[in-house]
């Protein structure tokens, strides 16, 4: 590269640098001003709240009446529906009266609102002021350096671990809620909702993919026969290239197997069964005590959260195998998996370790990743657990096809460098989790 080449490079990345660091002080700006939005509106809903019960105030209104004008006086003014005011206020309202250092890291434009409102939304059901303020200490450092989705699961983790109620209590409470729902969309479309047990929920999701897949890469028919088109593909484009996305086909194979009991036309030219040969797949983790009946700590679904430790031993007793794995005393990082398939350890040690891709931010699972070397094949880079990493395809191109570097430490903590010389450290899933906060 020429003198001249050279300089035109470090102009473009210090200009580059400049304007990230000016986004980071703007998204820093616009956070302290969220912060005192929400001071505002729990003002206001508390001015509200002293009017209720002023003299002049009609006695046959609605209890909330007060709190409903001024949600409709603010909403007035700022071209908001008095709706969405009203439960920001009340929203407000619990950052500011229970979470007074989540609202602090918000004003020093250390996180952002969403992150604040995940922070609240999981530990809104932790009554003890002592349990919540140890809730914040644990999750707010977490908050500080990851993103909304990676942050959510993390939170759940964290106030079910202070939570009062055995999380097999809550479990059974929250299941008598799981119901089917339709809701009417515009043209001709519905949608079709379901809430339910989240183990099986999220093995439906992922049969339907699964389903999807193979009905994508199926060989098409040369020929229609009415008697094997699945209930949600006509005659015209059974023969036709399949040009459906992936989330269409889903919904087409969920439609066809709850109308029709199958899910693909040569499911339905056998049996029931040959659909019955794709199973779905969930990933829990189960400590060794709670395994063997001896504690009641709570197990991991991953992708979801904490779920009841009974029914992940009647899980772990009916799955065809599972891992046992190993982890750091100190940090809670995954260091080897001792279950014994020949050829299979260092992906079953991977995949318990990282969870999704390992890109900052990114929570793409593993099953869309690539197992990627962090030091290429072609500079010999060794084929090891501390030189591999699930990337999804996104994150794996721009590692190879830009100037982002990635180098991997001995804990499975991924350091990635950016163009313009910024880090950013992306840690293994569960070591975020580990050390369950003091009460």
């Amino acid at each position: 590269m020429s003198t001249t080449d050279s300089r035109t490079a470090r102009a473009e990345r210090t200009a580059v640098g400049e304007i990230v660091e000016a986004l980071v002080d703007r998204r820093r700006r616009i956070a302290a001003l969220q912060a005192e939005e929400a001071t505002l509106l729990h003002a206001a809903q508390q001015h509200a709240l002293a009017q209720r019960n002023a003299a002049y105030v009609d006695r046959e209104a609605p209890d909330d009446i007060t709190i409903r004008s001024i949600a409709a006086e603010i909403g007035a003014a700022t071209q908001q529906s008095d709706r969405t005011i009203q439960s920001r206020m009340d929203e407000a309202s619990m950052l500011v009266t229970r979470f007074p250092a989540t609202l602090h890291a918000l004003t020093a434009g250390r996180i952002s609102r969403a992150h604040a409102a995940v922070i609240t939304d999981a530990g809104g059901r932790l009554i003890d002021d002592d349990a919540r303020a140890a809730y914040e200490a644990a999750v707010l450092p977490v908050a500080e350096r990851e993103t909304v989705g990676r942050l959510r699961p993390v939170a759940r983790r964290l106030a079910d671990a202070l939570h009062p109620t055995p999380i097999d209590e809550r479990h059974r409470d929250a299941r008598r809620q799981r119901r089917v729902w339709v809701c009417d969309r515009e043209d001709g479309i519905a949608e079709l909702g379901l809430t339910g047990p989240a183990h099986l929920v999220h093995g439906v999701y992922d049969r339907l993919t699964q389903l999807a897949r193979a009905v994508l890469d199926a060989p098409r028919p040369s020929a229609p026969d009415d008697e094997t088109i699945p209930a949600t593909v006509d005659a015209a484009s059974a023969t036709a290239p399949d040009m459906r996305r992936l989330d269409e086909v889903r919904v087409d194979v969920a439609l066809d197997l709850l109308l029709c009991g199958h899910a693909t036309a040569e499911a339905s030219t056998t049996s029931i069964a040959a659909a019955d040969a794709i199973r779905a797949r969930i990933q829990v983790t189960i400590p060794a005590m709670s395994l063997l009946g001896g504690a009641d700590e709570a197990a991991d679904l991953t992708g979801y959260g904490p779920i009841d430790p009974d029914l992940a031993r009647q899980l772990a007793g009916t799955a065809a195998g599972w891992d046992r794995l190993l982890t750091s005393p100190t940090t809670g990082a995954v260091l080897a998996v001792d279950r014994y398939r020949p050829s299979r350890d260092q992906l079953r040690l991977l995949r318990a370790r990282d969870e999704h891709c390992r890109f900052p931010g990114c929570r793409q699972p593993m099953p869309r990743c690539d197992v990627d070397h962090t030091v290429a094949r072609e500079h010999d880079g060794p084929t090891s657990v501390t030189n591999l990493a699930h990337l999804c395809r996104r994150h794996h191109t721009l590692k190879h096809h830009s100037a982002w570097r990635v180098r991997q430490r001995a804990d499975g903590t991924l350091e990635w460098t950016s163009p313009t010389g910024r880090r950013y450290d992306d840690l293994p899933a569960r070591t975020l989790v580990f050390e369950p906060p003091p009460f």
